[in-house]
């Protein structure tokens, strides 16, 4: 069989990330409205993904080792494959079971599915350095091709994952919720059929890494891995459980309203994190991202969800008007410290280490989403929406806190040197 070009291999990866980012943000979507319709508290709903995210953070130490030394291809087709099958795993999930069983069987089914997520999105992230045509000519250049693309990827998956949004609220209105487990299981392995076509050594380190090798040395990955646990954990404080409970039993929505804008207000996210490069370069800024785009972006997300919570809590105006207009200004910030993020990660390895690095980093990163996950439930519950904000304020500022910390890039310590 003829040898996938790197950009042939760029598009395969690509499409089969899309195609598990639809049923990613859809699942979501299905099980926070099938939970609350039945009449689960936030905190029950909460816990619902404690598994998912738990996992997510194992899956990511040990999977990026393993895809050191098997190959991203292998990990890519596990955690595709797995998804399927926490899919298929919950099509008999009826209104009629008793409430302890339901927990607890989604709960294994989630767990699944947060294995898949983030073995899927490891593989993704980190199959981009090693297909990134090398430009030993012009450091530089390679660079801005890799933030370049780094973008698309990460922009475009999240946009996707707002379609998915809407597409859980949409599914659970129209055909109910077994139906839509079952054609999102249908779709997915048709796009895992696609990544056959993949070679075996993408990823894979031609020394095996040792199983101490899954831990960073890395100052520059470390800081950074700290700075992603707070951020994360600052989004998922108010957007997880807290906001389509507010929006469905608060403001009144409809449960296809509030998917929509919750779709929508990742679409925009994801378009604005592929802009991102071309943003900076309107702003005059030809070079890639770094440590003080870190700080910069930062600084000024901490003060979005306290004037959010303040406007709440005045009440100056309309609620709904408040949390739309002030959680679109959250988005389009949060995009730019995503973008930077993502590509600073690869900026701090080589393209031998890259699968264990970029593991260890989304290990922080589902902490954060764990963390977040738990207190959006407990925290609307005692305080509300606003109790979820403030949480966010403060963790935004730690991740500030945390990236001063930040070494050089690599790019700029070998110009240096």
């Amino acid at each position: 069989m003829k040898q996938l070009t790197g950009l042939q291999q760029y598009v395969v990866v690509t499409a089969n990330y899309w195609a598990f980012t639809l049923t990613d943000g859809a699942l979501r979507m299905l099980v926070v409205f099938h939970f609350h319709q039945l009449g689960y508290s936030t905190l029950e709903i909460a816990f619902l993904f404690l598994f998912y995210e738990f996992f997510g953070i194992l899956t990511n130490l040990y999977g990026g080792w393993l895809g050191a030394r098997f190959g991203l291809r292998l990990t890519l087709w596990a955690g595709t494959l797995m998804q399927v099958a926490a899919l298929l795993m919950l099509i008999p999930v009826a209104d009629s079971w008793p409430r302890w069983w339901s927990v607890a069987y989604v709960m294994v089914a989630q767990a699944i599915s947060g294995i898949a997520k983030d073995l899927n999105k490891m593989s993704a992230k980190s199959a981009i350095k090693t297909v990134v045509p090398e430009t030993p000519e012009d450091h530089s250049r390679g660079e801005a091709q890799l933030f370049q693309w780094v973008a698309i990827l990460t922009g475009s998956k999240n946009a996707l994952k707002g379609v998915g949004f809407f597409l859980g609220g949409l599914l659970l209105t129209t055909i109910g919720f077994s139906a839509a487990v079952g054609a999102m299981a249908a779709g997915l392995f048709v796009s895992f059929l696609i990544t056959l076509v993949l070679p075996g050594e993408i990823g894979r380190m031609k020394q095996k890494p040792a199983f101490g090798a899954l831990f960073s040395k890395s100052q520059g990955i470390n800081v950074l891995s700290l700075a992603r646990f707070f951020l994360f954990g600052a989004r998922d404080v108010w957007f997880v459980v807290a906001l389509p409970v507010f929006l469905q039993s608060v403001l009144g929505w409809k449960y296809w309203e509030a998917g929509g804008f919750m779709g929508l207000w990742v679409i925009g996210y994801g378009i604005i994190q592929a802009s991102v490069p071309a943003l900076r370069r309107s702003w005059g800024k030809s070079g890639p991202p770094g440590v003080s785009a870190v700080q910069f972006w930062s600084a000024v997300l901490t003060a979005i969800p306290g004037l959010i919570a303040i406007s709440l809590w005045r009440n100056v105006g309309n609620p709904g008007v408040a949390v739309v207009v002030g959680l679109a200004a959250f988005g389009a910030v949060f995009a730019m410290n995503s973008s930077i993020h993502s590509y600073m990660v690869l900026a701090y390895t080589d393209a031998e280490s890259v699968s264990l690095n970029v593991g260890f980093y989304y290990m922080a990163n589902a902490a954060g989403r764990l963390v977040g996950t738990l207190l959006s439930g407990a925290l609307f519950l005692v305080g509300g929406l606003q109790a979820c904000l403030w949480a966010s304020c403060l963790l935004v500022a730690l991740a500030f806190l945390s990236g001063i910390r930040l070494p050089p890039p690599l790019r700029q310590q070998l110009e240096a040197a």
